[in-house]
């Protein structure tokens, strides 16, 4: 089974100032380890860049990739304008020129475009791992990042419906 990881919205405007992501350096620490370890078995990454209008435009410094997030010439570099990874780009195109069946889905903003794009894959028949201590959230006025991750992580692993699932597994234990 050919798999990939998808690495989504780990850039600069995520990762900096007062709306910066929880536990940005480990995060970012785990998500290396997992993509070194995908291209050492010659397993895709692809690199999810989110473009927006008043946020994170592109060629700005939040619109880069974050500081410290490794990123390779032989990584996908993907494009997007909303929180599915999959709406209005190449993403579907991508994975199945490289006969892709199965995703690895980490990245930054947890309740935003990793659940969205989480539940997309599997709607689009993808079964999914999610990194579970490589997504990340700033929380809200509710809820603590930490409990806007755990919460998550249960709930998007307890989606039934639609006949793929998802699993949890830690960067350091995700098998390639």
């Amino acid at each position: 089974m050919a798999s990939a990881v998808i690495v989504i919205d780990v850039q600069q405007g995520l990762c900096e100032g007062p709306n910066a992501v929880f536990d940005t350096a480990g995060t970012i620490q785990r998500i290396n380890l997992l993509t070194r370890r995908a291209r050492a078995s010659r397993h895709s990454v692809i690199m999810v860049q989110h473009q927006g209008q008043n946020k994170m435009q592109r060629g700005t410094r939040e619109w880069q990739f974050a500081d410290g997030l490794a990123v390779c010439r032989t990584d996908t570099v993907c494009s997007k304008h909303t929180p599915d990874a999959f709406n209005r780009t190449r993403l579907v195109e991508v994975l199945s020129d490289q006969s892709i069946t199965q995703l690895l889905i980490c990245g930054m903003h947890t309740e935003f475009c990793v659940d969205t794009t989480v539940r997309r894959a599997l709607s689009l028949g993808y079964p999914v791992t999610l990194v579970s201590d490589a997504h990340s959230s700033a929380g809200n006025a509710a809820t603590t990042p930490s409990q806007v991750i755990a919460h998550h992580n249960i709930t998007l692993l307890n989606i039934d419906s639609f006949g793929p699932r998802v699993t949890l597994a830690e960067a350091a234990d995700c098998e390639f």
